[in-house]
C-alpha cells in the first residue's frame, strides 16, 4: 500500500525526470540551431571560391563528424547568410582525393561522387522534403521525398531559382550556392524565418566501381546504422 509519503516521492522523481528531459530536450535543440545572418540585399556574389568579402559576417559552422565511426572526419564546413532575396550557402570540405563519377553525366552520378548535401522539410513529418546534393564539379541531385526514403529524381528544383559554383584545390573542394527565398516559400520550407535542414558531406573513398561511401554530419542523428533521411537528422537554421 503506498503512503502519502512514497506518493510524495514518486512525485517529485517524477517531477525531476521531466526538467531533466526538457533540459536535455532544449540543449539537443540548440545544438541544432544555427543562425543566418542578414546582409543589405545585391551585396553578395557567388563565384565558387568563397572568397567574397561578406562571408566574414557568417557563423563558421565546423562540428561535422562521423557519426557512425570511430575516425576523425575530414575537416568540413558550412556558412549561410541571407539577404531577403536569396539564401547563400558556402560548404569548405578538405579532402586528398577529390572523386566525380562521369559516366553519361547524369544527375544520379552524383550519388556515387565526393558531395555535400542540404535537405530541407518543412516539418519533421519530411513529407515532403527537398534534398540539394551537390559534387565537386557543380552538378546537382535535386529531389522530392516523403519519409521513409520515398523519392521522386524526376523532380527538380524550381527553374532559375538555385545557383550552384564550385572549385578544386590540392586540399579539397568548395560548394557555394544561392537558393531564392521565393522557391523556399513557394515550397513551404521557409516558416517564421525557421527553415528545417540538414547538413550533411558523402566521403567517397577508393577508386573502386562501387562506390565506398563515408557519411559525415553537423548532428548525430538517432540512428544505429548510416541514415540522413530522418527526422533526427534536421536540425533548423534560424534566419535573424
Amino acid at each position: 500500500m503506498l503512503t502519502g509519503s512514497n506518493i510524495h516521492i514518486m512525485k517529485l522523481s517524477f517531477f525531476i525526470s521531466l526538467l531533466t528531459a526538457l533540459f536535455l530536450h532544449m540543449a539537443n535543440a540548440d545544438a541544432q540551431t544555427y543562425t543566418v545572418k542578414r546582409i543589405p540585399a545585391h551585396v553578395m556574389e557567388i563565384n565558387g571560391r568563397g572568397d567574397h568579402p561578406g562571408w566574414k559576417k557568417a557563423e563558421l559552422l565546423t562540428g561535422f563528424s562521423y557519426p557512425w565511426e570511430t575516425a576523425q572526419a575530414p575537416a568540413t564546413s558550412f556558412s549561410a547568410l541571407w539577404d531577403g532575396n536569396w539564401l547563400y550557402c558556402l560548404f569548405r570540405v578538405n579532402d586528398d582525393s577529390v572523386i566525380t563519377l562521369v559516366n553519361k553525366n547524369d544527375k544520379l552520378e552524383v550519388g556515387a561522387s565526393d558531395r555535400v548535401e542540404i535537405f530541407m522539410a518543412r516539418d519533421t513529418g519530411l513529407s515532403p522534403y527537398y534534398c540539394l546534393e551537390m559534387d565537386a564539379s557543380g552538378r546537382v541531385l535535386d529531389y522530392r521525398a516523403s519519409y521513409y526514403r520515398k523519392m521522386d529524381y524526376a523532380w527538380k528544383w524550381p527553374n532559375e531559382q538555385l545557383i550552384i559554383k564550385t572549385s578544386r584545390s590540392n586540399n579539397g573542394y568548395v560548394v557555394e550556392i544561392a537558393v531564392s527565398i521565393r522557391s523556399l516559400n513557394d515550397l513551404g520550407l521557409l516558416q517564421n524565418k525557421r527553415l528545417l535542414a540538414g547538413l550533411f558531406r558523402a566521403e567517397r573513398k577508393g577508386g573502386e566501381a562501387r562506390a565506398n561511401l563515408h557519411w559525415i554530419s553537423w548532428i548525430q542523428p538517432n540512428a544505429a546504422k548510416p541514415d540522413f533521411h530522418i527526422p533526427s537528422a534536421f536540425g533548423t537554421l534560424m534566419f535573424e
